[in-house]
């Protein structure tokens, strides 16, 4: 299994809360993670800038391939041994579904942070 550099808003605490999760289940070792928001995070190598980044999930595999959108979730749940959510996020009938929801929480997701927590 190819691993997965997910690059995430470190600003957006529902953001972080979702990374220290899937942090706790990356016993194999396939995730890592990129705060947008950091040093560590280069438009120019990754070919994303950081406004593409926070309008969309995005990830690379450690060959080069961008994925971003549902695609990532799924890809990072299943690395994560998750394979119910792998499976739920993967469904094509569901997809368009769960991009509109992602783009709207990403376009308000430090307002809905703030009403939701994490606490």
């Amino acid at each position: 299994m190819k691993k997965l550099t997910m690059f995430y808003d470190g600003l957006c605490p529902l953001c972080q809360a979702e990374i220290q999760f899937l942090s706790g289940r990356n016993q194999a070792g396939f995730l890592s993670f990129v705060d947008i928001n950091s040093d560590q995070y280069s438009p120019e190598s990754v070919g994303v800038s950081c406004n593409q980044a926070l309008a969309s999930m995005c990830a690379q595999y450690d060959d080069g391939e961008m994925i971003q959108g549902v695609e990532v979730f799924s890809a990072a749940y299943s690395r994560a041994n998750l394979p119910k959510l792998a499976w739920l996020f993967s469904r094509p009938a569901l997809i368009p579904v769960w991009n509109v929801g992602y783009r709207f929480f990403a376009k308000h997701r430090h307002a809905i942070s703030a009403l939701l927590g994490p606490f």
